[in-house]
């Protein structure tokens, strides 16, 4: 998402961080990077790609960062709270977004250090001339998990954080009179309450702020509040004098305050108003002042207790920067690296550390956290609700990335997501904030997110409660989809005129949504989305509907236009058209979104005229007409690899024979686009979704479609890449020389020319050797057999599942009625009984198609599908097929599955039987296998 301010600054400013060596937390092997937190600088992204610099931890619900001010108190210079150009702040509050448009959010609770007596209302110094301080970058220090500056007034401030907690150290200049304020009204956007309460006895400051307001500015439906947060800060230095002020009156020696700034008229913060608490500390003890602040967007209670449970008394600043250090290098590492520059590393671990800040933790240690019906609600013990969801940003690879490196994570925010959905009266809110829905941007992004996670095995949560609430969205229309409130960037319905696209399969010029045809792509993908959820959870008929409703993308595209994504009218004509032009589109023009189809690439470029046609329109593209890179900035013609609707478009060459073509492309913009300084994010950061792209792309990796997870294939930025996943698996990478051009690949060692990985190596784990050089290798990958696979309502298997009632055989069944044939009766509904078991030293079940017949795939239904535990589901095991019941090859091997429903497609055969030969039962080491069901397609 763009913000509506300038462009995106450039400047070459090196910004090389210390490497000083730290532990790797719970580290098993040894690490070709012992410290890749010492290689994050929190800077990079500060000039233009919307980023925080302050401290922060993996997922973490505080992020202390200073808010930058350029002369005038309702405006942040970036929406991050920080513009590496502005070397003057007000203040350092507990969070923020990172790489938001808009004029940013939260923000909240800012502290100000200030050397002085405080003689006047902070809230009157509308232009920050008084209470606020310059500063220099050569006095600055940004890192993962911790933030210092020394601000021109002579404090030193040091700031670093843990999940819900953060800690301070304020230096100040000694025999000065130090001061801090409390700006508890001065969120970025404003606020609609606020209160302060200061407790000399304890030296304790707490209160509250109510705000939200994200892009309240742009339409009057953002225009409101939505969250309250609450926060205790208890300090180590007694405090010497107290005070509070509202609006512009001072009021020395009160202790308790309270007054927002409102959103004004017009969704601005209004000057003068505000309320807000200081102190003076007594530094007869020393100049330095400690302070640990827990908070909570439940209660003060909350607060506190988080506090006093991650950030107790006694716990030293130094203590508390380690864990975060500690916590990085953890969650960093998980991406092993060898060899690269300096400035690559850098690069790669900056963008990772990005990626992994939002969706962030919102639910506190007691597991409450308030609900989007603002209504208090309790996470499930070992789980966690997240926050911040930018889903238009993030739907295209960041989740993808959070998920393949934490399954478990990813499957929280998927939980999260149905949550948020199930008290939003069933609404699936495209961008939410804390606990709040915004609607910003297009599409239903939830719907290709959450099918996207149970794809990359973040399986554990209520994914049946999550396909029957999107099915619902999907096919009901509400006053919502038919109203226009909003127009265009917070259209209020979660599916904009579903009317239109459930009667004439297109979201029409003047539809409600913003842009007919963008949205009718988003929402093909979307839907698309939502087909392999239900496919994998057994709802045939339901992937059937949504795959064929995945398709309508068809209908916006024009091929009398040059063959274009095109807006069109509800009566079936064109109106006019510019390939350049935005018309139809969010933040795109035509020419940029017609690429846009994912799932269906093969569909596209059958109609744009074959793949010839598809790659010289690419190179087009890409290219100025002198054959000069066209990355940015040329035109609604040409890319804009800044922005999301570009980012996968060089992926595509791989489905039209010349994957070579994408490894120039995207080695070209890894290495002109992204650079270890302020501007070195190419557009706005997005909550971490431009990183997310940078940090697959480096490992030669790329998600093929939402909703699933093949991978496409281009060259590692790196010689070496080992992914450990949060589940056990291993994805290891070698590329000697790290060249641009694939000259050759193995996967597991056998040679392989496919530039793509099937979605049993993402659950599997595996090795690719990449042999690469600096010549382009043409051959690779170019023969239309090993093209990645494209979703069509033509290529899916046959709805008739060629096993059903057919002959099966298989080992000792557990008792007489859970023999072979339950496996093939076509139901998982006759309760626990309705199965194939069996506890035999070696188990299988095998069935007789009948006749030779040509076999692409076997779905598996296992325990959980029957309503039985998921511990029990089938963990290791391989596929089967044979001519003659004799002799047989093994098709698929599956190891870790986690699944309810596994499908496991393979390269078409002919084959009469069909055996699923078991190796590990159960999750565990139980020893029964349970089949509800063993379908062949």
């Amino acid at each position: 998402m763009r913000s509506t301010g300038g462009g995106r600054a450039l400047v070459a400013v090196a910004m090389l961080v210390g490497a000083a060596a730290a532990p790797l937390a719970g580290a098993a092997p040894a690490l070709a990077v012992t410290n890749p937190a010492g290689y994050v600088n929190t800077l990079v992204g500060t000039n233009g790609g919307e980023t925080f610099p302050g401290a922060d931890t993996p997922y973490g619900m505080v992020q202390w960062s200073p808010e930058n001010t350029a002369g005038n108190q309702t405006r942040t210079v970036r929406p991050g709270g920080y513009g590496y150009n502005t070397t003057r702040t007000r203040g350092f509050s507990l969070t923020h977004m990172s790489g938001t448009g808009c004029a940013g959010g939260s923000g909240d609770i800012p502290f100000m250090p200030h050397v002085g007596t405080v003689a006047s209302s902070p809230s009157a110094d509308t232009t920050d001339a008084t209470y606020a301080s310059g500063f220099s970058h050569a006095d600055e220090t940004a890192t993962a998990g911790y933030y210092r500056v020394r601000l021109n007034s002579g404090v030193n401030t040091e700031l670093t954080a843990s999940t819900r907690t953060g800690a301070g150290r304020f230096t100040y200049p000694t025999g000065s009179t130090a001061s801090m304020l409390i700006r508890t009204s001065n969120s970025e956007v404003g606020s609609s309450a606020a209160t302060v309460n200061i407790d000399a006895a304890n030296r304790t400051i707490s209160g509250s702020v109510t705000s939200g307001n994200f892009c309240g500015y742009i339409n009057a439906v953002g225009r409101r509040s939505y969250y309250t947060l609450h926060f205790t800060a208890v300090f180590d230095k007694p405090f010497s004098s107290v005070g509070t002020w509202q609006d512009n009156a001072l009021r020395p020696g009160t202790t308790s305050a309270s007054g927002g700034t409102t959103y004004g008229t017009d969704g601005w913060p209004v000057a003068g108003k505000g309320s807000g608490g200081y102190v003076t500390f007594d530094l007869s003890q020393g100049a330095t002042v400690g302070v640990r602040v827990g908070i909570s967007y439940v209660s003060q209670a909350n607060a506190q207790a988080n506090l006093a449970a991650e950030n107790p008394a006694g716990t030293t600043f130094d203590t508390v920067r380690q864990r975060a250090t500690d916590a990085w290098n953890t969650e960093l590492g998980r991406i092993d690296v060898t060899g690269g520059s300096t400035a690559q590393l850098q690069t790669f671990y900056t963008a990772l550390y990005h990626a992994l800040l939002h969706p962030n933790v919102f639910s506190d240690v007691n597991g409450q956290y308030v609900g989007m019906d603002q209504q208090v609600h309790t996470a499930a013990s070992g789980h966690a609700q997240y926050a911040n969801f930018s889903g238009w940003d993030v739907y295209r690879g960041q989740v993808q990335l959070v998920t393949l490196l934490r399954p478990d994570v990813g499957a929280d925010i998927a939980q999260s997501l149905l949550n948020q959905a199930n008290q939003n009266g069933g609404v699936w809110d495209r961008w939410t904030h804390n606990q709040g829905g915004t609607h910003v941007m297009t599409g239903d992004p939830a719907h290709a997110a959450v099918p996207s996670i149970y794809a990359f095995g973040g399986t554990g949560f209520d994914a049946t409660g999550a396909l029957n609430s999107m099915v619902h969205a999907a096919t009901t229309v509400t006053a919502a989809d038919l109203s226009r409130d909003g127009w265009n960037v917070m259209v209020v319905g979660e599916r904009p005129s579903l009317d239109k696209w459930l009667s004439i399969n297109y979201i029409p010029t003047n539809g409600n949504a913003w842009g007919g045809a963008g949205e009718t792509l988003e929402v093909s993908v979307a839907d698309f989305g939502v087909s392999q959820l239900a496919q994998r959870l057994g709802s045939t008929s339901t992937a059937a509907q949504f795959l064929a409703r995945s398709q309508y993308w068809k209908n916006v595209y024009n091929p009398a236009n040059g063959g274009y994504i095109q807006n069109r009218n509800d009566n079936g004509t064109w109106p006019s058209f510019s390939p350049g032009s935005d018309s139809g589109f969010a933040e795109g023009s035509a020419a940029q979104y017609t690429w846009m189809i994912p799932h269906n690439v093969r569909g596209l470029f059958d109609r744009m005229g074959g793949n010839a046609t598809a790659v010289s329109r690419l190179d087009s593209f890409f290219h100025n007409s002198d054959g000069s890179w066209a990355l940015t900035g040329a035109g609604g013609t040409k890319s804009e690899m800044d922005n999301e609707p570009s980012i996968w478009v060089p992926w595509l060459y791989n489905f039209a024979g010349r994957p070579d073509k994408a490894q120039q492309t995207i080695r070209q913009t890894l290495n002109a686009l992204w650079a270890p300084t302020p501007s070195g994010i190419p557009g706005q950061d997005d909550l971490g979704a431009m990183s997310a792209w940078y940090v697959w792309s480096a490992m030669g990796l790329h998600p093929l479609t939402p909703g699933r997870s093949e991978l496409l294939l281009s060259a590692p930025l790196f010689p070496g890449v080992t992914v450990n996943r949060g589940n056990g698996k291993t994805i290891s990478i070698t590329a000697p020389g790290a060249a641009t051009y694939v000259q050759s690949l193995t996967v597991n060692g056998a040679a392989s020319n496919r530039a793509w990985l099937p979605e049993s190596f993402v659950a599997n784990g595996g090795t690719l050797a990449f042999t690469v050089g600096t010549t382009a290798n043409p051959s690779w990958g170019s023969a239309a057999a090993d093209a990645p696979p494209s979703f069509d309502t033509t290529t899916t298997p046959p709805a008739t599942n060629l096993a059903l009632n057919r002959p099966a055989t298989g080992s000792a069944a557990c008792n007489a009625n859970e023999g072979p044939a339950k496996a093939v009766n076509g139901s998982v509904s006759g309760g626990t009984s309705d199965k194939f078991c069996s506890t035999a030293a070696t188990k299988y079940l095998q069935v007789d198609l009948g006749a030779a017949t040509t076999v692409r795939s076997v779905t598996l239904r296992h325990a959980g599908a029957g309503g039985e535990s998921a511990t029990w589901n089938t963990r290791d095991y391989d596929l089967q097929v044979s001519a003659d019941g004799a002799g047989w090859t093994t098709v698929a091997q599956v190891r870790g599955n986690t699944a309810n429903v596994s499908t496991h497609p393979f390269t078409a055969t002919t084959a009469r039987y069909v055996r699923v030969n078991v190796l590990a039962a159960e999750q565990g080491s139980g020893g029964a296998t349970r089949i509800y069901e063993f379908e062949v397609y």
